[in-house]
């Protein structure tokens, strides 16, 4: 009888033991329940954003199936900055690069490095062409400007890369192959420069890759041939198939390892004014890109030294000009609606952009921004009816008031570089389209 209150305590902590595990269980359960939740709304969300790599970074970054059709082009000023000389730095690489998400389209858009930049042909000077500009006080924003005034694009963004991200960048990836055109033998002293290549398909590291696409003439002034492009023309166009080839082996699935060395690189030899919630808008679907949907030209213009200090400088030629940049930047867009006749379809009074009946509303408060904004849009085709003023408002608006395709009107807001696309249709309204200039319409 003694042993018998022994005997309970052991079984009561016996049942206490038995509850604990009962309830850890439980919790347990629970946890892996909320996991396997977790997971599938997390898959789901890939699925909805595309599924893939693409979908998954879409995902993380916290996107929805929305996110990327509110995306317009992104376009940027990308300057290659030579730094063999000291406090030099000439722009050897001008290029405009642009990307649409949508159409998973890209440009490439070379600018000569002697386009001339002032107003008075006759009287130009070396100091006035393109690629001095950034010299002058290591500003980029000066070149974008430039940029924006020769081709009427409204670019916002730049990136300066300087030559030792290109040589680093490539040695860190483990080289680039790629087709040499020509044999290739040049020396200058001055900037301790040594280019000797041969021609034909290899694997470049840094300091080849850096020889290749600095390269204009030989030592006894032969160039690219003619039906290459002839010297400044050739360089331009090794220098674009060049950044193509290292996109697409930068973007190589085993790179992904590589990634924080080549964040490294970026933060000390790229200077950019691109905000990072910008850029991961588009990370996600740019991993994908494929670079055969790439197209790429170069600025027309002509060579010329018939000026007062017989500099040769580069004249963009406008009418050419113009079409080159309608082309590139806004007939793709019009092209992808063609493709797909099953979706998007437009009235008959709304096909082209011509035919599209467009209402300007200023709402920034300046008028010379309706001016800017009006001026943009005819640039790029589109037909201005009538213009007008209303309340001030912060945000730029694309009203769709009749059944223009979301492809117009994304490629309007490509245009001005702002806008939220809404609808808001009514059979009564004058025009297709109204567009509300906001405060943040630059």
């Amino acid at each position: 009888m003694k042993n018998k209150p022994v005997n309970d305590q052991k079984i009561q902590k016996l049942k206490k033991k038995r509850k604990k595990k009962k309830t850890w269980k439980k919790v347990l359960l629970v946890f892996l329940l909320i996991i396997v939740i977790l997971i599938g709304l997390f898959a789901y969300r890939v699925y909805k954003n595309g599924g893939g790599i693409s979908g998954i970074l879409a995902t993380i970054v916290g996107h929805d199936e929305n996110t990327k059709k509110n995306l317009g082009e992104f376009r940027i000023l990308i300057l290659g900055i030579s730094t063999d000389q000291e406090g030099v730095d000439l722009t050897d690489t001008i290029m405009v690069a642009s990307y649409n998400p949508n159409t998973q389209k890209a440009t490439l858009l070379s600018i000569p490095r002697d386009t001339y930049t002032g107003n008075t042909p006759s009287k130009a000077t070396a100091y006035e062409k393109i690629n001095a500009l950034y010299s002058r006080k290591h500003r980029a924003d000066e070149t974008l400007e430039a940029v924006n005034e020769i081709t009427g694009l409204n670019i916002q963004y730049y990136v300066v890369v300087k030559t030792e991200a290109l040589i680093k960048l490539v040695d860190v990836i483990g080289g680039i192959t790629f087709n040499v055109p020509m044999d290739m033998d040049y020396d200058d002293l001055s900037q301790n420069l040594h280019i000797h290549l041969k021609a034909g398909e290899q694997l470049l590291d840094g300091d080849k890759a850096e020889q290749l696409v600095r390269f204009r003439h030989n030592n006894d002034w032969t160039t690219y041939p003619e039906e290459y492009g002839d010297n400044d023309t050739g360089r331009m166009r090794t220098q674009r198939e060049f950044v193509m080839q290292v996109v697409k082996q930068t973007a190589k699935p085993e790179n992904i390892f590589k990634l924080g060395e080549i964040l490294d690189i970026a933060k000390e030899y790229v200077t950019t004014n691109i905000d990072f919630n910008v850029a991961k808008d588009y990370i996600p679907y740019a991993v994908e890109f494929n670079t055969e949907n790439l197209l790429n030209a170069v600025l027309p213009g002509e060579n010329t030294d018939k000026n007062d200090s017989r500099v040769w400088v580069f004249i963009p030629d406008k009418t050419e000009t113009k079409k080159i940049i309608q082309e590139l930047f806004y007939d793709r867009d019009i092209e992808e609606q063609t493709e797909d006749t099953t979706t998007n379809q437009v009235n008959s009074n709304t096909t082209s952009k011509n035919t599209i009946k467009i209402e300007i509303l200023n709402g920034s408060g300046e008028s010379s921004k309706l001016q800017k904004a009006q001026s943009q849009l005819e640039g790029a085709g589109f037909n201005i009816t009538r213009t007008g003023s209303t309340n001030t408002t912060m945000k730029t608006a694309i009203i769709n008031k009749k059944e223009v395709s979301d492809t117009l009107l994304k490629n309007m807001k490509d245009v001005i570089g702002a806008g939220d696309i809404s609808k808001s249709q009514s059979s009564s309204s004058k025009v297709d389209v109204t567009i509300i200039i906001g405060k943040d319409y630059q």
